[in-house]
């Protein structure tokens, strides 16, 4: 019974961020009701293929309905007054179009939290452009300082736009508004921007940049594998360990430990020369470069300098840390991440396996209101899967 237990809400399903948004809920208690296309539920997919790995389709329960449909539109209506929350995540006015907007969903319920999901946001120049989370990030000022010196810049996969700055400032919005509304007693609408979310994650290094101490040129600054104290480092075996011995302590401990295997002649009161950093790293490069990487996880086991491997999603879960942890769970056999973050006392936990869509279809809507007569004319109308 996690910490939103009680908590009920409608999820119309779109890629990437949205579904995220709806997992973390999902995992914190929330009774998600999810309410794919009548076209996923005849194809057997929704978004993505129904798969029991596919984790970000956990722990809701869908319906198979027509928005196109008016009663389908009706329905949706209905659904929003026992909801708290729903989030969306259609191109700006596509909801109005369809009659389940803000207005009208919060006619039918004054409290509900209308939670909104796009790439550019609800306004300005590019609302109604396509794009994706490389699109969002390179316009919100991230990808620029991302990947190596003299490289290209790198797409961090799509975790920054997607999943970081789109659906996990979606769900903290929603529990805002949550917040707020046990205070006002009134909901509202949430207009989350992948963009937004992007650039509120670099606000350390927008100010920093500021301040005069970040170059533009990628691959020279203190966080970015400038550094030749903070980066990833090759090994013998073709794999790679990460650094990150910042603060002077540790970086004291580094050099100690490193100095009797030909890097003696470093004094860490020397750390921040710049212009030093370049020559550093091609040393340390090819010190490591003489290791396996586990020779290199027993050299530094036990010392505090700031140490890790860098382990693929396979091996992440075999790690002692991660399995005394229980990072990682099984849901009828499928890995997944587990929920986070942890309560003490209403820890989350994964409801369900991943959803097939319109699967529920019945017994969601019995649960949410509707009366067997209603369900089975919204099946002969064709309004619901």
């Amino acid at each position: 019974m996690g910490p939103l237990n009680g908590v009920k809400v409608i999820e119309l399903p779109n890629i990437g961020p949205t579904q995220f948004a709806g997992m973390a809920l999902s995992d914190m208690g929330a009774e998600v009701l999810r309410l794919d296309r009548t076209t996923s539920v005849a194809s057997g997919s929704g978004t993505m293929p129904a798969s029991p790995y596919a984790s970000l389709d956990r722990g809701r329960r869908s319906a198979g309905i027509d928005l196109k449909h008016p009663d389908g539109v009706a329905t949706l209506l209905r659904l929003c007054e026992t909801a708290d929350v729903l989030i969306e995540g259609f191109r700006p006015g596509v909801a109005e179009r369809l009659g389940i907007g803000p207005d009208e969903c919060r006619g039918r319920n004054p409290r509900l939290v209308y939670g909104r999901m796009t790439g550019w946001g609800q306004s300005g120049p590019l609302a109604n452009d396509p794009g994706h989370d490389i699109n969002y990030i390179a316009l919100a000022g991230v990808l620029a300082h991302i990947g190596t010196a003299g490289g290209p810049p790198v797409p961090p996969i799509n975790l920054i736009g997607d999943f970081g700055g789109g659906g996990l400032l979606l769900a903290f919005g929603v529990l805002a508004a949550l917040v707020e509304r046990g205070i006002s007693g009134e909901g509202q609408v949430v207009d989350a921007a992948m963009v937004d979310g992007s650039a509120s994650l670099m606000s350390v290094f927008v100010g920093l940049d500021a301040m005069g101490f970040w170059s533009d040129q990628r691959g020279t600054n203190l966080l970015d594998g400038g550094a030749h104290f903070y980066g990833v480092y090759e090994t013998s075996d073709g794999k790679w360990i990460s650094i990150a011995s910042y603060e002077p302590q540790f970086y004291a401990e580094l050099l100690r430990l490193l100095a009797p295997l030909g890097l003696d002649d470093l004094k860490a009161a020397d750390q921040m020369d710049q212009n030093a950093w370049t020559g550093l790293k091609v040393r340390f490069a090819a010190l490591f470069g003489t290791r396996t990487r586990d020779a290199w996880i027993e050299f530094f086991a036990g010392h505090e300098v700031c140490f890790a491997p860098v382990l693929t999603m396979r091996e992440a879960r075999a790690h002692p840390h991660n399995v005394a942890r229980q990072t990682f769970i099984e849901i009828d056999g499928a890995p997944q991440p587990a929920p986070a973050p942890r309560f003490s006392r209403t820890p989350g936990a994964v409801q369900n396996p991943p959803v097939v869509p319109g699967a529920d279809t019945d017994t969601a809507l019995a649960d949410w209101g509707l009366s067997p007569a209603e369900i089975t004319a919204l099946k002969q109308s064709g309004a619901i899967a």
